[in-house]
This record gives structure tokens, C-alpha cells and sequence, in this order.
């Protein structure tokens, strides 16, 4: 999330909340609880409670974009796009883990019409990654496969990391991002 001063500090408690004790566990109370402030000036920073979460899944599915847009714009063959759009989306989630969460399991407290476009750019970045694997046929490196379930099997697996990393865990972002490249890519690759 790319905000600065008091806002970052609410947003990024409110992920923490949110991870810890889901949206409808997390009150504007405690969120202003954690930060040593009273509830009424939270209000002085935002709107409500929902707005906290509008703001923290659309920064999340703008970044989740934008990354898949730079490698599309920069990486030619659909192997390198694959492997470089797995690293992007794995950094993205273990850098923000609790925004990460909030941006995976509690969209579904949006109300419309965020919650429309919400599923709109979350449509777009499915099929960003549909359009690599119809790629990949393209050039004969990929098996012809179900593109709508391949990219929702590569995004289960991609996504299951806020459930288990831990930055002082065994494993980097990076060695993740590779095993995780090198495994979906085995089993899309008719070279393997």
C-alpha cells in the first residue's frame, strides 16, 4: 500500500485486525484501540470501516495489475511471462501478508458498487494470465489445457502463501516464487 504518515499506519493495522479476526470480528474501535487513538479521529482519516477495506483491496488488486501489466509489456515468450508473473505475485503477497489476506478472503464484504469492480479487476488479472498460457500454445512450449482452470489452479497454489510463510521462516520470496515457477511450469511445458 502506498500511503504515508497516519494513513499507512490505520491501513496497515486494519490488514493486521482483519487477518487476525476477520472484517466483521474488526471495529472501527479496535482498529483506533491499536493505534493509542481515540475512535472519533480515525474518522478525521477515513470514511468508515468499509472504506478501509475498499482501499486495501484495490490498492492490492492495482498492484497485483500493474505488475502483471509491466511483465506482459517486458517479457516476450510466455515461459519467461509465467515464471516472472509468479515472482511478481509472490512478492507482492509476502511484502504485505496481512493486506495480502484481507485482499483474498474478505472482498466479499464489499458492497456495490465496489464489490463489482472488485470482481471486475479481479476478472482482468485472470485473464492476464490466461492470455500467457494461450501464449504459450501459441508458440508450441505449453500443452493445450483449460485456461479458466489452469489459472485458477496457478493462483490457488500462488495465493496459499499468506496461509503458511513467515518472513523468518525456511524459505526466501524468492526461492518460493522459483519453486513454485519451476513446478507450474513443468506442468504446462511440453519440454518437461
Amino acid at each position: 500500500m502506498e500511503f504515508t504518515g497516519r494513513k499507512a499506519d490505520i491501513f496497515r493495522e486494519a490488514a493486521r485486525l482483519m487477518r487476525a479476526n476477520g472484517y466483521a470480528g474488526t471495529s472501527m474501535r479496535d482498529i483506533a484501540s491499536a493505534l493509542s487513538i481515540e475512535a472519533a479521529s480515525l474518522y478525521n482519516h477515513v470514511a468508515s470501516k468499509e472504506d478501509i477495506l475498499k482501499e486495501i483491496c484495490f490498492s492490492m488488486g492495482d498492484a497485483f495489475n500493474r505488475a502483471l501489466q509491466e511483465v506482459n509489456d517486458i517479457y516476450f515468450n510466455a515461459e519467461e511471462r509465467l515464471g516472472m508473473a509468479v515472482r511478481a505475485h509472490i512478492r507482492l503477497l509476502t511484502e504485505n501478508l496481512d493486506a495480502g489476506h484481507v485482499f483474498l478472503h474478505e472482498w466479499r464484504h464489499l458492497g456495490d458498487p465496489a464489490l463489482s469492480q472488485f470482481k471486475k479487476l479481479r476478472d482482468d488479472y485472470e485473464a492476464a494470465f490466461r492470455n500467457i498460457l494461450r501464449s504459450g500454445e501459441d508458440e508450441g512450449v505449453f500443452h493445450e489445457v483449460d485456461h479458466k482452470f489452469a489459472v485458477l489452479t496457478i493462483l490457488s497454489s500462488l495465493n496459499w502463501v499468506v496461509e503458511w510463510y513467515r518472513p523468518d521462516g525456511g524459505m526466501s520470496p524468492d526461492e518460493i516464487a522459483e519453486r513454485l515457477s519451476r513446478f507450474i511450469l513443468t506442468g504446462l511445458s511440453k519440454q518437461h
